[in-house]
């Protein structure tokens, strides 16, 4: 390689990595979060289409749950998981809508419009594309028509969990704030995505792959519209 294609690859290379470039750092870190969760579910949906050991994994923790399933502990992840439904999500990613509109947050505003329909298409795709059935057991918690892989709940909590944590770390200059609402919102995931294994309606690795390609689906949409934002922002500069 020529001084002439090592400068400008430096160059290039320094662009992506520059945290006020309109095509800078945020981008970069984007790409490579998306990279990241469609490389980890395809990993995980391999795994479940080729019925591995986290095949076996799956019904073997399926079924230790329903024989184990007690209460109040059923109705606490009944609540849970109906909470976090079509329409409870619905109307919270409504109020959330409502409240970067009222916070005069264009952008994010923006970001819930795509990123919560958008995210809950690709789970309705990749279900009917691997097509995979729910656990089945003689006496369900709960019983779902639709298919197993990825969970819809997850990936929904997931993106929009994930939606807030983003905003608050980008926009709070407190540490312990960004950390208690990441925490916050990792413990929601969980709990939901818990909630769907223990009531029977999702594997493992159901939920498993709804995390991931979310986690990567969010990561893009709000570096794709962190760019919308700064290159706007740059033609008003101009």
């Amino acid at each position: 390689m020529n001084r002439l294609a090592q400068s400008r690859l430096l160059r290039f290379i320094e662009a992506r990595l520059t945290p006020g470039s309109e095509f800078g750092l945020h981008l970069t870190a984007g790409l490579a979060l998306m990279v990241a969760g469609v490389s980890m579910f395809r990993e995980i949906a391999d795994a479940v289409g080729e019925q591995d050991d986290i095949a076996r994994f799956d019904v073997h923790i399926a079924q230790w749950f329903n024989t184990h399933a007690f209460e109040p502990l059923t109705t606490i992840m009944l609540a849970i998981t109906h909470t976090h439904g079509i329409v409870g999500m619905s109307i919270a990613s409504t109020l959330l809508a409502l409240w970067f509109w009222h916070k005069k947050a264009p952008y994010w505003l923006l970001s819930v419009l795509i990123v919560a329909p958008g995210g809950m298409l690709i789970n309705v795709l990749l279900k009917n594309v691997y097509a995979r059935p729910r656990p089945m057991f003689e006496e369900p918690l709960l019983t779902l028509a639709t298919y197993s892989f990825p969970s819809g709940h997850t990936a929904a909590s997931t993106l929009f969990y994930g939606l807030i944590a983003s905003y608050v770390f980008t926009t709070s200059p407190y540490w312990k704030r960004r950390l208690s609402v990441a925490a916050f919102a990792i413990a929601m995931v969980l709990l939901v995505a818990f909630s769907r294994v223990y009531l029977g309606a999702h594997y493992v690795s159901d939920v498993l792959g709804a995390m991931t390609y979310s986690a990567g689906w969010l990561a893009i949409c709000i570096a794709a519209v962190s760019t919308l934002r700064r290159r706007r922002a740059a033609r008003r500069d101009q």
